[in-house]
């Protein structure tokens, strides 16, 4: 009898344009397997919104591989000692993967590596991040030059379907997927989640509508009551679909107009390259020289912390964006900016506070995406705003015409005309169950700028 070959999936939950899969079908009977390791990760085990998409996410593979008749095995525990055990028992000596960057699997593909024949494949990124590289074959820390690079090697080899014939291999211990308790229970913090379809059919299904809006994503990505967003972001970082599939579906949609979409496809390229570079880069500022910012603490700084994570900081396109996000798992990226802007210079609060509510409460919290983002925005990152550069809420609402998206998320300010609606208490017209501002915008930034002159002496 022919030994089977182990697929290990993480972060890659699709059949389709998946090299791991295809490899290991290639050589006869697979093993599918997905490990649940709460423990490599440390700080970074997926978050709550995570784990409610984990578990569609894999509801929906464990079906398309039972159109295969091959069982999807689920594990729970560190993954060295998981995978080892399952090849183990099932006598498979190689096991197929998709390369990961995050450092906990790093470091797993090396303890791995030196027990079994571990074979890794690209199809994380639109290229595997030590391949793009200066003209002196040094490495890119910032992204335009970064996307110059990674744009001279596009257009991405064309995504591969699922393999037509796969075969499974005999009867091996699984878990139960409800054992992981992954969904909440009371409360149901999650039942605004019905807008989402975890899988790889709901990414496809994500894929074609955005096709017939590409062509407007420069102007409408930037509009939070537009749906202009592609929304593709939780089923790119579960690997639902991979990002080849989403860049020649983007360009053959709008071959003379989607470049600015697949920029921001770059970006996740480029905060990939960073994180293989600079592994502690979701706790470590890129500056060093923040390292000596005073950033706010104590219980005022609690609570105005906790406040922002509520939506009642008195701002309210910064209050529409944080109850979207607690509502929806997911929060608009214009938004994200201005939310991210208001904690980290308004309320000057350190950065990694921010990243780890978001690591808890977004669907598509990505390492790369979440920790090079936040550090863009708070101006510590290697490549990143100055953080004199200080987003002004009450300005840019109305300028990216956010009335009836605060209308949606802050019900207390429905009512009100959108001449008034983006600074309530500023036009005197703020209903009394609407919060009054932590602080005003002026004494923010002046506060803010105060402090980072301190790091300059």
């Amino acid at each position: 009898m022919t030994a089977p070959t182990l697929v290990w999936f993480r972060q890659d939950l699709r059949l389709s344009d998946q090299a791991a899969l295809a490899a290991a079908a290639s050589e006869g009977p697979i093993v599918a397997l997905y490990v649940l390791d709460d423990d490599g990760p440390g700080d970074w085990r997926i978050g709550g919104a995570q784990r409610w998409w984990l578990h569609h996410s894999l509801t929906a593979l464990a079906k398309s591989l039972g159109r295969h008749r091959i069982p999807l095995i689920l594990r729970r525990g560190e993954a060295v000692t998981a995978v080892t055990a399952v090849a183990k028992e099932s006598g498979a000596t190689r096991v197929h993967a998709l390369r990961h960057i995050e450092p906990w699997w790093q470091a797993a593909e090396e303890a791995l590596a030196g027990t079994l024949d571990l074979v890794l494949h690209p199809g994380q990124q639109l290229a595997d991040p030590g391949e793009i590289r200066t003209g002196a074959g040094g490495r890119y820390r910032i992204f335009t030059p970064f996307w110059r690079a990674l744009a001279a090697t596009l257009p991405p080899p064309k995504p591969q379907p699922a393999p037509k014939h796969l075969h499974g291999h005999g009867e091996i211990r699984s878990d139960r997927l409800e054992d992981w308790d992954l969904l909440p229970t009371k409360p149901d913090w999650a039942k605004g989640f019905d807008v989402w379809t975890p899988g790889e059919d709901g990414a496809a299904e994500a894929m074609e509508d955005f096709a017939d809006r590409v062509s407007a994503y420069d102007h409408d990505r930037n509009m939070p009551s537009i749906d202009g967003s592609s929304r593709l972001s939780p089923h790119l970082h579960f690997g639902e679909i991979s990002p080849a599939a989403v860049w020649h579906a983007a360009h053959d949609a709008a071959p003379h107009s989607a470049d600015p979409f697949l920029r921001e496809v770059g970006w996740r390229d480029f905060t990939a390259n960073l994180v293989d570079q600079y592994p502690k880069i979701g706790r470590q500022n890129g500056r060093d020289a923040y390292d000596r910012l005073p950033w706010r603490t104590g219980a005022a700084a609690d609570r105005d912390f906790h406040a922002w994570t509520e939506g009642r900081t008195g701002y309210p396109i910064v209050d529409a964006g944080m109850r979207q996000l607690w509502a929806t798992g997911w929060m608009h990226n214009r938004v994200r900016m201005i939310a991210a802007s208001f904690l980290t210079k308004h309320l000057l609060l350190d950065w990694r506070r921010g990243e780890r509510w978001f690591w808890e409460t977004l669907v598509d919290a990505d390492y790369g995406n979440n920790s090079v983002n936040w550090q863009w925005v708070a101006g510590t990152g290697i490549d990143s705003n100055p953080f004199g550069r200080i987003m002004a809420p009450l300005t840019q609402s109305p300028k990216f015409d956010a009335a009836d998206y605060i209308r949606l998320w802050v019900p207390e300010l429905r009512d009100l005309p959108d001449t008034t609606i983006h600074d309530p208490h500023g036009a005197g017209c703020a209903p009394k169950a609407y919060p009054a501002p932590l602080i005003g915008h002026r004494e923010g930034r002046e506060r803010a700028l105060a402090a980072a002159a301190k790091i300059k002496t």
